[in-house]
């Protein structure tokens, strides 16, 4: 595609868009709106916009005093509390790159994310303190440590203190304006298919993406930020309630096993808007059923995503007053590609199941974001008929062009410039009237007898069943047919032995035809997960890779 020069503007066309400017307005113009911070204790920290802008700034002061230079990469492990958002916005302050850190990696692992990124300052919870020691001499690059605690004097002599760096610091410490192209962030990927990539964040993509999920949140709301702020830019949510002065709630550290806290602030704070993957989700779902006195959440908004949330969960969702919706993204797309937008003439048309179904899928692209769906055995287009498959591809402004120093870019993205497309390893359908449905991972997707078999419709229709906690299905290779699905289910409290394989079978033999059923159902306690909750296909792939050879 062309870029044509036409007659020049009269604008500030120069004026740069920084991750700072979200804030400062907030703290300036919108300084009185609250944000609540979860500690450890389950204390709740109550402070506001202006005097977080007031302590980010004594914090970036204090960080260029302690030795960071534009362009460093500073690491952060932490929780979702106040200071890891205010560490979102000290250290671009500073001119150098947030590293987001995953402390669900194999130490090992992290320890390779911090020397790949040559990482020199490291943020750390307590919580990690041991995480950081046993690892300490793989990572001799980073030369100081700064703890997080509510600890006002930090125990160990090598570490520095959160908040004495804030209390050092100056409140006059003025925000240099940075080229919008330079990187702010940086997150790697889970590395479920090999070692996890490297994606670095302009100023630009972030505030442009933040600007386009700003438009579903309101001043007069409340949201909470489930989503993990080590994950993909906590997909954003936190930012778009600051740019728009929503009230903001951060949750801490909490688990998936134990949703109370989180419930208990979503009613205790009136959270309206919210956003996480379905496993949250059903963890909250389960406990919602358990208490005595049911809550409503009346005009309350959920975005699942991450997976495609079983139809059982958004209805169970609903049926608590919520507003379910899906977006689609990942680590490569800052996060947002497409999000549930109901068009006025499938409200007209469109039956209540229906307008289920349609809510399960991924959505139409947001704006701003150009996506194709390529046959990969022709390098052509699939017509949007909502039935051929093919790979997702997508660019646009907050797209990444590249992995951070890797050979695995050449293999990841085609084109060039304006032309450059990211090969996403999504197969994905549209259908007339553009939405956007993701059918498997390119890994996933079993192809049997030359038929591909879609993982996750089979996943969420035993989801449905009433005694079925969770669900994954793998392909397993098979001497006649090149593979064939394996499911392994995890039943609810209560139906153990009560439920059987055939009862499951037939349950999907309601939707699938009889090649499409999976040849066997292994009954287990758990199913393993990646760092982030997703389930680890990997794992069970490698597992029962035999399965129906050696069953023979």
């Amino acid at each position: 595609m062309e870029i044509i020069k036409g007659f020049p503007s009269t604008m500030m066309d120069d004026y740069q868009l920084n991750v700072t400017q979200i804030l400062e307005h907030a703290g300036k113009w919108i300084g009185e709106q609250e944000i609540i911070s979860r500690k450890k204790d389950g204390t709740i920290f109550r402070y506001n916009y202006g005097e977080a802008f007031r302590r980010v700034k004594k914090l970036a002061s204090s960080l260029k005093s302690l030795g960071v230079k534009v362009g460093d990469r500073v690491g952060v492990l932490e929780w979702n509390t106040h200071r890891f958002y205010e560490l979102y916005f000290a250290i671009p302050a500073t001119g150098a790159v947030m590293l987001e850190l995953n402390p669900r990696l194999h130490p090992l692992q992290l320890a390779k994310i911090i020397n790949h990124s040559k990482v020199s300052f490291l943020f750390l919870n307590e919580d990690f303190i041991p995480l950081v020691e046993s690892i300490s001499n793989n990572i001799p690059l980073v030369k100081k440590f700064i703890l997080i605690s509510d600890i006002e004097k930090t125990p160990q002599t090598n570490y520095y203190n959160y908040e004495s760096l804030v209390e050092e610091g100056n409140e006059e410490y003025e925000i240099p304006m940075f080229d919008e192209r330079t990187s702010c962030y940086a997150a790697y990927t889970t590395g479920t298919t090999g070692d996890p990539k490297g994606i670095y964040y302009s100023h630009r993509s972030i505030v442009l993406n933040t600007l386009v999920i700003s438009r579903n949140i309101t001043i007069d709301d409340t949201f909470m930020q489930l989503v993990p702020m080590f994950h993909v830019n906590g997909w954003l949510g936190f930012m778009a309630a600051t740019l728009v002065g929503a009230k903001l709630v951060l949750p801490g550290r909490y688990t998936v096993d134990n949703p109370k806290p989180l419930v208990d602030l979503m009613i205790n704070e009136k959270v309206t808007v919210t956003a996480g993957v379905p496993e949250v989700f059903s963890s909250i779902l389960n406990y919602l059923r358990s208490m005595e006195n049911k809550p409503l959440f009346v005009n309350s908004r959920i975005l699942i995503g991450g997976s495609e949330p079983p139809l059982s969960l958004v209805i169970g969702l609903m049926e608590f007053g919520f507003q379910v919706g899906q977006g689609y993204g990942a680590t490569e797309t800052t996060p947002s590609v497409a999000g549930s937008v109901v068009k006025p003439r499938i409200r007209e048309k469109y039956s209540d199941k229906d307008m289920l179904d349609l809510l399960r899928k991924q959505g139409i692209p947001t704006f701003g974001v150009d996506i194709r769906v390529i046959d990969p055995s022709t390098g052509k287009d699939v017509p949007h008929d909502g039935k051929t498959i093919g790979e997702l591809w997508i660019r646009g402004p907050w797209i990444a062009s590249a992995y951070y120093n890797d050979p695995r870019t050449v293999e990841s993205f085609v084109g060039d410039g304006v032309d450059r497309w990211w090969r996403s390893g999504d197969l994905a359908v549209v259908d007339e009237l553009g939405y956007i449905k993701i059918v498997d991972r390119i890994k996933d997707v079993i192809k049997s007898g030359g038929e591909w078999i879609s993982t996750v419709d089979l996943e969420n229709h035993l989801m449905a069943h009433p005694a079925v906690a969770e669900a994954t299905v793998i392909g397993v290779p098979h001497p006649k047919w090149g593979e064939r699905p394996l499911a392994f289910v995890v039943l609810r409290q209560g139906f153990e032995n009560k439920v059987s394989k055939e009862e499951l079978l037939g349950h999907l033999g309601q939707r699938f035809a009889r090649w499409q059923l999976p040849d066997d159902i292994i009954f287990v306690k758990e199913i393993p997960k990646t760092s982030v909750g997703k389930f680890d296909k990997k794992v069970l792939r490698e597992k029962y890779r035999d399965f129906f050879i050696s069953s023979r």
